[in-house]
């Protein structure tokens, strides 16, 4: 669908879905933002919903400044996805062991590894810049350097949520690998300072709401911000690098007579803050859930947990600052969802996959998202369907 442009006080609302769809509280997050002194472009993707401050599902650019609430609290937090060699003639008719296998392999919830993974163990890792990546770890905020050992076990964890590692197969039948996670505790933590931080800031007491409280470019606040942003961005990449090699070597194990081989991983943030240029200005751009979608670059879009998700390709809107959504999107909120279902309706919801179905993940139901088909043909001028995926086994902390 077109976008449809809402009046904002400072820039319009450009939003890919109906407006009317959205509920009150998100619509006036929209506003809010709308107001920044430093904002320079506002685009709403198709899953938006209420967040802290800013509106999860919202791409806001600005000049000369970032506010760490519309990022979100899981900085880096995305996806990556793998096709394989195996087809869905390879898998087993009972999927529990398999499930099982992940599960022990990969540490969900509040878990986390024993000991801290080594990367030497998986090819490449170790020289992308591991060693330096930790020693940065040195510099950021003091007051969550407390936070190194607990990390460093928590690199190559799951978490919980909205989190997930799945095994999928698309419409022609091949297995595809998919997960989906962040930064961890210690991403939260350094949001959470930082955005402690902004809202004491005297540029910051006359605005709407405190949540949206900004860093200034050429400030050390905003220097010491986008040093922990970007820290804690790799950091979330490379928890899911690390995710993607431990659940690899599970397949291998699990099918060795296949010898399945892997292709070119898929990665996409979707909680970030990027260095971006239009219309002849240098902005910061923040995607709270949303991803890149430049033209021909590839991205991941999932839905729920019973219903798939989507490899896309971007078109390159500039009018979308390049971006596309992250997600199906929640139409309730988990309060909600767990007063409206039980059990009995995530059984017959998640139908044919082998997944948890007890109380702990009943507001993760299918029935608390968006249709992810509706998202994904509101967004037709953003992306490019590439495949469609279908989950058979899902992992959830």
């Amino acid at each position: 669908m077109p976008y449809v442009e809402m009046p904002g006080a400072k820039v319009p609302i450009r939003m890919w879905t109906d407006p009317a769809s959205v509920e009150e509280g998100a619509l006036q997050q929209l506003r809010n933002v709308a107001t920044l002194p430093w904002i320079k472009g506002l685009a709403v993707m198709p899953d938006v919903h209420y967040g802290k401050g800013a509106t999860v599902g919202s791409v806001i650019a600005m000049s000369g400044a970032v506010c760490p609430a519309a990022v979100g609290v899981d900085i880096g937090c995305g996806m990556s996805a793998v096709k394989t060699s195996l087809t869905a003639n390879d898998l087993p008719g009972d999927l529990s062991r398999l499930r099982s296998k992940i599960e022990q392999a990969v540490p969900v919830g509040r878990g986390m590894h024993d000991d801290p993974v080594d990367p030497g163990q998986f090819h490449g890792l170790a020289a992308g810049g591991w060693d330096d990546f930790w020693r940065r770890f040195d510099d950021v905020a003091e007051t969550v350097r407390f936070r190194r050992e607990r990390a460093g076990r928590q690199m190559g964890t799951l978490g919980s949520g909205n989190h997930f590692v799945e095994l999928c197969t698309s419409e022609d039948g091949a297995v595809w690998l998919m997960l989906h996670s962040g930064s961890r505790n210690i991403g939260k933590e350094l949001a959470d300072h930082h955005i402690g931080v902004a809202q004491r800031l005297p540029h910051n007491q006359g605005l709407v709401d405190r949540d949206l409280a900004v860093f200034i470019s050429d400030t050390p606040q905003m220097a010491a911000y986008r040093n922990d942003l970007y820290w804690a961005q790799e950091y979330a990449k490379y928890n899911r690098t690390i995710m993607m090699a431990l659940l690899k070597d599970v397949v291998r194990k699990e099918f060795k007579k296949a010898k399945p081989t892997f292709e070119q991983e898929i990665f996409c943030h979707h909680n970030y803050v990027a260095e971006e240029r239009y219309e002849g200005m240098d902005l910061l751009v923040t995607r709270k859930g949303a991803i890149r979608a430049g033209s021909g670059e590839y991205g991941i879009i999932p839905g729920s947990m019973g219903t798939g998700s989507y490899i896309v390709k971007g078109l390159g809107n500039d009018k979308a600052f390049n971006s596309a959504s992250h997600g199906a999107g929640r139409r309730m909120s988990r309060t909600a969802a767990k007063r409206r279902f039980s059990t009995r309706d995530l059984v017959e919801q998640t139908r044919g996959v082998e997944c948890r179905k007890d109380s702990g993940v009943v507001d993760e139901i299918p029935g608390a998202y968006k249709p992810i088909e509706q998202v994904i043909d509101q967004q037709r001028d953003l992306v490019q369907v590439v495949a469609k995926l279908k989950q058979f086994i899902c992992v959830k902390g």
